[in-house]
């Protein structure tokens, strides 16, 4: 049938149109509409932003707009909107249909927007970085409140919202109402976007922030095409459908500003210092979550969050997934947080039809609710700290998969396979553990070295300074020392020293708190070849600087008197800066060594940074046993060892930060806790001191992962009730040495998912131990690779002796029976430290760790006590750590120590527990918890006391029972029967027949 004039005519007018507008399409970028964009004024402009206020009234005389200039309108609630870095801050009013400024004015608000401008157009643009733009939205919230005399509300889409969660814990939520975020996750690691594994995004995270934009930005075009990409079935049919009605211009025009601004116009560049940040800090460090987060010079955690918080998420949003826009309420615990779903994708959040119809309407109402003007919006619901998320970052995907699958007519099943099969394959690369490939070029690098071999504390130092000189070295009062301000610090005190006349080679004490300080003072006297004579703040100082033959000391304000009250000369460091006043009577004895200039200091011929080789002297630690000072020296070799070896064992990698409870002056702190975080590269969070009543507050603060510890210091942090707000999942592990076995159960309880990696480390011999396995608690472990060579001998029971065979060589230990620790180090062995001479064949030489372990058939090391320790009894040894171990195991006791009193038939082993809880401690329960306990190793007497003391090193101290000698008789205290093996109640009678006789 051939067509009628009117079908003719309805067609060259639809072609007619449609050349005309494609024509249009292609001069103008698309057609050109009648639509206006909302009135605004820039009232403030800084290098970083312009501050937009929508609808404003008249300037006044600060540039700043007056508010409240008609006296009959009540005043507007303020609210800043803030845009994400790659999207132009139109998004907040791309149409005057789905504009956000304008329906919020029109609801009774204030709207004020934070324009970013394009960062290629700006000067300096494409250096920014993710703190720039944090601290420039804290500013803006300062001229707001400034401006209108009250506090803000605070809104921001996609990585926008993740600016306000980070500005508001910047400024712990100072001048905020409430915090309203579109499509902003806080985890981009558990609830990646498009479903992508966890190890695969950070793997490619941690790629692209090498390489790909360690020195190049990412264009506004380029930003675009990606975003577009990530819905390819959407994009493709919204241009099919923009071509099919392009000869239907009126049709169009509704949506072209929004088609435009998606195309394209909406996007700008994106810096490229930027993005490095955000791939490092947010998704490989995963800071959002576990705290830590780096503002300048400073460090926050979203738990500062206190004022109220809705989440508005697309239920089908492929970028913002909703469990990740969910978390936010586990890592603000303190706020009131709530959530608004919507059947919307990310970009229909803020722009469209349902942004006008839902999100706009509830956020002013949310608003109206906060500020007491209106109820709460239906549709929001509030969202508890421990409320369990859908992990799952696939949900939101096959929600949104669902409806274009619907619409290209493809078989859900078919593509649901596909995509489950892909997200396997990806989850496999697991088993490679990024971790693992770090680890190796350590242990290759312990395996290297030799007696000559450059190696020290401040050259690890130095390489860190110089591979990651940005990257955050210490974490103290809130404050971030990089690696690069840290070292020029070093140098800075190394030229000091040098003034003052400390050369290559002299013992220098350090006495001086946990703090940036005493770490820098450290590494300076290794940098500069110096023995750093870590001195604990006792009062036998006298002694101790008599033992490490010094007569220098670095020292703090706080103990520069104590220095020179024992007679040396004090070098007074940190505590301020050069302008400070020291005490007027600390004598003339004191140099105050930030009054030197560095610049002022000329270096001499003979001074090379870092000379220290592997078998030189670095350090000089005090132990205390049996009421006597012992020295012990650490060489190079010797720290490194424990450096690398945790740092392997721990896994520690950049994204770790370690919380340093151990003191430095005890080997496990500058061995293992510092040692391990500098030999990894992590961050260093230090403490003013072990506070169980702030820990969690710094944990979360300070994002940490790694917490160290020793002996039984844990056991006042589970002592404590248990706080909401410690579901954080931040600790993964607990390191250090000496941690009792039932302290390390109640840590595993209390923190579930972190596990405990317990050292042994002797100070002088190069032997390290670590308990890798989650199965052992109180066993010290294995060897860690480059280790010496370790061995157990058999040794006399009565005197501790080492036992030789018919040919004269020690007798190895077999499997579960005590025996001498020896080591045969790898490097030549120091003069002072007592070799052992053809133990197991002519000419070998070996060394005694003077600590009695066990092996169990697995070959885990198990620590039974020091040889000083052991109490030897008329039926043999009575080990104190194993025996402690055993009673430690029963839920009902707290600590327990055990030590040697005389008695009138030799020595009578003596077992003292304190209780946990309210619990009763029987003689049936003594008996069942010693039964792991051989039968000749079992205490004499065990008694319940009322607190057991701990040392400045958190170890239980059994020196006041002992001096008392038998407890007394009571219900509390029981003896074991010989002839049974039970225990009995102690009457008078019977300890009345143990006492010695006169």
């Amino acid at each position: 049938m051939p067509p009628t004039p009117d079908t003719v005519s309805v067609a060259l007018k639809a072609a007619t149109s449609f050349v005309v507008n494609a024509v249009e399409v292609l001069r103008f970028g698309g057609l050109q509409t009648d639509e206006e964009p909302s009135p605004f004024e820039i009232v403030a402009r800084r290098p970083m932003f312009r501050l937009r206020r929508y609808y404003a009234p008249t300037a006044g005389a600060d540039g700043l707009a007056d508010v409240g200039l008609d006296e009959d309108e009540p005043p507007r609630p303020p609210i800043v909107l803030v845009p994400p870095m790659m999207i132009s801050a139109d998004v907040w009013d791309v149409s005057p249909d789905t504009s956000a400024v304008a329906a919020l004015y029109e609801a009774g608000m204030d709207p004020w927007v934070i324009d970013f401008g394009s960062p290629d157009l700006e000067a300096g643009g494409l250096e920014r970085t993710l703190t720039d733009h944090v601290v420039a939205v804290n500013d803006v919230i300062d001229l707001v409140t400034a401006a209108t005399g009250r506090s803000v509300h605070l809104g921001g889409y996609s990585q926008g919202g993740m600016f306000c969660y980070q500005a508001a814990a910047f400024r712990r939520s100072r001048d905020l109402e409430s915090i309203v975020t579109f499509g902003s996750p806080v985890d981009w690691r558990g609830s990646a976007p498009l479903g992508v594994p966890e190890d695969v995004i950070v793997n490619v995270a941690r790629f692209v922030a090498d390489y790909v934009f360690s020195d190049h930005s990412l264009p506004g075009w380029l930003a675009s095409t990606g975003f577009r990409l990530l819905d390819p079935i959407k994009t493709a049919r919204a241009q099919v459908d923009f071509l099919r009605q392009l000869h239907d211009r009126e049709a169009l025009l509704g949506h072209e500003r929004q088609r435009r601004f998606i195309g394209g116009e909406g996007f700008v560049a994106w810096s490229g210092p930027a993005i490095v940040d955000m791939m490092q800090q947010v998704i490989i460090q995963n800071r959002m979550m576990v705290g830590g987060f780096v503002i300048g010079d400073h460090v926050v955690s979203l738990a500062d969050i206190t004022c109220p918080v809705l989440a508005v998420l697309g239920e089908v949003d492929e970028i913002g997934v909703p469990a990740g826009v969910r978390k936010i309420a586990s890592v603000a615990p303190a706020a009131e947080v709530y959530e608004f779903p919507v059947r919307a994708g990310h970009f229909g959040l803020v722009v469209g039809s349902t942004a006008a119809s839902l999100t706009w309407p509830t956020v002013a109402g949310w608003i109206g609710w906060i500020e007491n003007t209106g109820q709460r919006p239906d549709g929001i619901a509030e969202v508890a700290p421990d409320a369990v998320v859908d992990s799952s970052p696939t949900s939101a995907v096959m929600l949104a998969a669902d409806g274009a699958i619907q619409v290209a007519g493809l078989g859900v099943g078919v593509v649901r396979g596909a995509g489950h099969l892909a997200v396997s394959a990806l989850q496999t690369t697991r088993a490679l553990g990024y971790e693992a490939l770090h680890a190796a070029p350590r242990l290759i690098r312990l395996e290297q070295i030799q007696p000559r071999t450059r190696i020290s504390f401040a050259k690890i130092m130095t390489e860190r300074a110089r591979t990651q000189p940005g990257d955050a070295c210490f974490l103290f009062s809130d404050r971030v020392h990089t690696y690069s301000a840290v070292d020029t610090r070093i140098t800075n005190v190394v030229r000091g020293l040098i003034a003052v006349g400390v050369r290559q080679g002299d013992h220098i004490g350090v006495l001086m708190e946990t703090r940036p300080s005493a770490l820098v003072a450290i590494a300076a006297l290794s940098r500069l070849g110096a023995v750093a004579v870590l001195l604990p703040p006792s009062h036998s100082l006298p002694e101790l600087l008599r033992l490490g033959a010094v007569t220098d000391v670095v020292a703090d304000p706080e103990h520069a008197s104590r220095v020179t009250d024992a007679g040396a000369r004090a070098l007074v460091l940190g505590g301020g800066g050069a302008d400070r006043d020291l005490h007027a009577d600390l004598g003339p004895g004191v140099v105050d060594l930030e009054r030197i200039d560095p610049e002022d200091v000329e270096l001499p011929r003979w001074y090379r940074p870092d000379p220290g080789r592997a078998g030189d002297l670095a350090f000089v630690v005090f132990t205390r046993s049996s009421g006597t000072w012992q020295s012990k020296l650490v060489t190079n070799h010797r720290w490194a060892l424990s450096a690398f070896g945790t740092a392997s064992a721990a896994r520690l990698t950049s994204a770790s930060t370690v919380y340093c409870l151990s003191p430095l002056h005890h080997p496990s702190g500058l061995l293992t806790a510092v040692g391990g975080a500098v030999a990894g590269g992590a961050r260093i969070a230090l403490s003013h001191g072990f506070d169980p009543a702030t820990f969690d507050e710094e944990i979360r603060r300070y994002g940490v992962t790694v917490v160290s510890y020793t002996w039984a210091m844990m056991r006042e942090l589970v002592s404590r009730p248990a706080n909401p707000r410690e579901t954080l999942p931040t600790i993964s592990l607990f390191m250090g040495s000496g941690m009792p076995r039932g302290v390390w159960r109640r840590v595993t309880d209390r923190y579930p998912g972190t596990r405990v990696l317990e050292f042994y480390a002797g100070t002088e011999a190069d032997v390290v131990l670590a308990n890798l396995s989650t199965t052992k608690p109180g066993a010290r472990g294995r060897p860690l690779p480059g280790t010496a060579e370790v061995r157990l001998v058999t040794v006399d029971p009565d005197s501790g002796a080492i036992l030789t065979g018919p040919d004269g060589y020690a007798i190895p230990s077999e499997v579960g029976e005590p025996g001498m620790l020896v080591t045969r180090p790898r490097l030549r062995i120091d003069a002072s430290v007592r070799r052992l001479r053809g133990l197991f064949r002519p000419g070998d030489a070996w060394v005694s760790t003077n600590d009695v372990f066990e092996r169990d058939r697995d070959g885990d090391f198990w620590l039974l006590g020091s040889a000083g320790a052991v109490v030897r009894t008329a039926h043999g040894p009575v080990y104190p750590i194993q025996v402690a171990d055993a009673l430690g195991d029963l839920t009902q006791v707290d600590l327990a120590v055990v030590y040697g009193v005389p008695g009138g038939a030799g020595r009578v082993a003596v077992a003292a527990v304190s209780r946990w809880g309210s619990q009763a401690i029987t003689a049936a329960d003594i008996g069942g918890a010693l039964a792991s306990v051989p039968s000749a190793g079992r205490p004499d007497i065990v008694h319940v006391v009322d607190h057991i003391p701990v040392t400045n090193w958190y170890r239980p101290d059994a020196t006041g029972f002992a001096s008392r000698g038998l407890p007394k008789a009571g219900p509390r205290a029981w003896i074991r029967d010989p002839g049974t093996g039970e225990y009995v109640r102690l009457t008078k009678a019977v300890r009345d027949g143990l006492l010695p006789t006169e």
